[in-house]
This record gives structure tokens, sequence and C-alpha cells, in this order.
């Protein structure tokens, strides 16, 4: 549409999400790529434009991520994925906090150069099947203790998909330690403005010049929007025809998958 090739004029630089964009997670392999995906990489690789991947993902180290990206067959490497874990590093180092880490067992290498003796904060990310009661309680044992807490989130999404299924995300624990200790946490994974700034900086493209991709309409769409980015929704992973009737957030496009977007975005990039 005619619209469209205004909106996409200018355009230097992809953000994409990874999960339910590039592969859905979960199962024997790992997960399975969405048809189409490893391709549209390759092609984005090759016309040139800027690429960032940007993911929640707080299940396993950046290195092990990427790892399994390349054997499901994407071009990624570790260098081009912006990710919570390295942020909240950064931030823990910036302000002297030592973090008490409700994550997931293979994300605990990341904090490998932290102190992490008599914690003044608490660190919660994608914890999977380490979100028992026991570790909820201690982390809010941890919080309440303090006079000033600090609950520092690796994301707040409400819920990813799998290949078996939905699954509860770390936004629902993230609520509960925010209820019942009176507090807000900050959020460092997306949709935090830094966030993709971050993304934006690594790429060096000014916001109206990027677009994200994403199967979450408030996470990502809605996060990149805020940012001054447009943001296109593909109808894969999480995506629910819901999202389109959205009360508050309006992607800029809806796109069938990955491949179909990155179709659009070059069609319009050679006229």
């Amino acid at each position: 549409t005619a619209d469209r090739g205004q909106q996409l004029a200018g355009i230097q630089g992809l953000v994409l999400d990874i999960s339910g964009v590039l592969y859905d997670s979960g199962g024997e392999a790992g997960g399975l790529p969405i048809p189409g995906s490893i391709d549209a990489v390759k092609k984005i690789k090759a016309s040139g434009l800027r690429l960032r991947f940007c993911t929640n993902e707080t299940q396993a180290t950046r290195d092990k991520f990427v790892e399994k990206l390349q054997r499901l067959g994407f071009d990624i490497a570790v260098n081009e994925v912006t990710a919570p874990a390295t942020a909240a590093c950064r931030i823990l180092k910036e302000r002297n906090l030592r973090p008490h880490l409700l994550v997931h067992d293979d994300l605990v290498p990341e904090f490998d150069q932290i102190d992490k003796a008599n914690p003044n904060c608490v660190v919660i990310g994608d914890a999977a099947d380490n979100f028992s009661y026991q570790n909820l309680n201690e982390a809010f044992r941890v919080l309440i203790g303090l006079e000033k807490p600090i609950l520092i989130s690796l994301g707040s999404g409400r819920y990813y998909k799998e290949t078996d299924g939905l699954k509860l995300d770390v936004g629902a624990y993230m609520k509960t330690l925010e209820y019942a200790c009176d507090i807000q946490a900050e959020v460092v994974g997306k949709p935090a403005k830094t966030f993709f700034q971050s993304a934006l900086a690594e790429m060096g493209v000014e916001p109206q010049q990027a677009i994200m991709i994403g199967d979450d309409i408030v996470n990502d769409v809605g996060g990149a929007q805020q940012c001054g980015m447009k943001a296109l929704l593909v109808r894969t992973g999480k995506y629910r025809p819901c999202d389109e009737q959205h009360p508050q957030v309006k992607a800029d496009g809806y796109v069938d998958n990955l491949a179909e977007a990155v179709d659009v975005i070059l069609k319009q990039l050679h006229k």
C-alpha cells in the first residue's frame, strides 16, 4: 500500500525479536524454526540493512542461546544480540548492587563477575521450574528485609509460546513480588526504553530509521513505538487474532511471518 511505502522510507536498521519470530522454543530439539525465517535473516544481511536481535530470553547465557540458534540454521552471532542479563549486569555494577538471583540455572554464569554476598536487591528472570513457592518466598524475604527494596526484572512478559503450548513468563512472578512488597520493579528487558535504545545505539541508527518485528503486541510493538521506532506484528509465536484489536497498541503493520515482513521492507527499499 502507498502509505506503507511512506512509512518505510529511510529505514536503515531492523530489530528482530527471536522467540516466536525466528523460532518456537521448547520441545525435544530445543525448538523449531518458523518456516521462511532462516532465509529471511539471510536476505536482511545481504541487503546491507543493519540488524540487531533483541530478546528477553533469560533461560540461557547469550553464548548458549546463540549456539542453539546456529544449530537450528540461523546466521547469528553473539555480538548481534541485545539481551537483558548484560544490561542488568551493567546496572548492578554502576549502582554497587549485590543481587539475590531468582533466575534460570543456565543464566547464572552471566552474573559470574558480580558480587552476590549480603544481597541488597533481587534480580528476577524467567526461572521456569525454579519458580517454586520456596524460591519466590526467599526472594520476598530478601526484599521485605531491605530498607529500600530494589527489584530488577529481566522482562515483564506475561507468557510465551513453546512447542508444547503457552508458558507463564517472568512478568507474572514480578507482579507477585511487587504486590507482596508494595514496590515497583525496574524492568531492564523489553518493553523498557533503555533496552531498545541500547539496540539502536549498537546499530548506530536513529529510532525513526529502524523497524522492530515481534510477536508480542505490548512488549515488542508497544515498547518499540514508545521509543520512536516503527513496529510490525507477526502472526506467529504467541500472536493471537485479538492482538490486532488491542485497545492501546496498534502495530504499523501486521504480517503473516518474518519472511513476509522482510519481503515488504526490501520491496520498499528498492523502489
